[in-house]
């Protein structure tokens, strides 16, 4: 046993006879039996204080004519509680029921993370629009500049800029695409396609 057990039961508090048969955890009150069967609710919010007698309580008690007085043996918890309050409907409360309520929220907290997810640790490929006709496709080597690649492929870095507004040649990385002008063969002999 525990170290604290005693403070588990109520056999050290409670008049002889009676019982803790339950607590509603709407009003915060715990209700209680005696040998007589006549039943009695603590004060609102409190474990110990005076009981009062009342005549009909909101949980469910187990019936003395099936011979289960212990609360250890009734076949409902094994802490010795009893079902909660039934609703205006008669409906009991379902421990499952609460995941329903709180179902949403872990919903919008996947949803959030996916997006995160794939905002940050996702690539996302954005489609280069094509060349002009008159432009051949190229994609940036380790090494290159505007001027090398314009003059291998016999062209001016004048034209190669016209084709590509947008290309900062002072930041080409290799893997990037830049469109080349389609020059005039050079010693007779038509340039290689890439």
């Amino acid at each position: 046993m525990g170290r604290w057990t005693q403070y588990d039961e109520d056999d050290y508090r409670l008049p002889e006879g009676v019982k803790r048969i339950g607590y509603d955890s709407d009003t915060g009150r715990y209700y209680f039996r005696d040998r007589a069967g006549i039943f009695y609710q603590g004060p609102e919010g409190s474990e110990f204080g005076e009981l009062t007698r009342v005549s009909d309580i909101p949980i469910a008690v187990p019936d003395e004519s099936d011979g289960v007085n212990d609360l250890e043996a009734a076949p409902s918890r094994s802490d010795g509680y009893q079902a909660l309050a039934v609703d205006e409907h008669g409906t009991r409360f379902h421990p499952r029921s609460a995941y329903r309520t709180i179902f949403p929220f872990f919903l919008i907290i996947a949803v959030v993370m996916l997006l995160v997810w794939r905002l940050f640790f996702l690539p996302t490929h954005v489609a280069l629009p094509p060349c002009p006709t008159t432009t051949l496709p190229y994609f940036v080597k380790s090494g290159d500049t505007c001027w090398d690649i314009a003059n291998r492929h016999n062209s001016s870095l004048e034209k190669f800029r016209i084709v590509n507004p947008k290309v900062n040649c002072d930041k080409l990385l290799p893997g990037d695409r830049v469109c080349v002008p389609e020059e005039a063969l050079k010693n007779g002999r038509r340039r290689p396609r890439y």
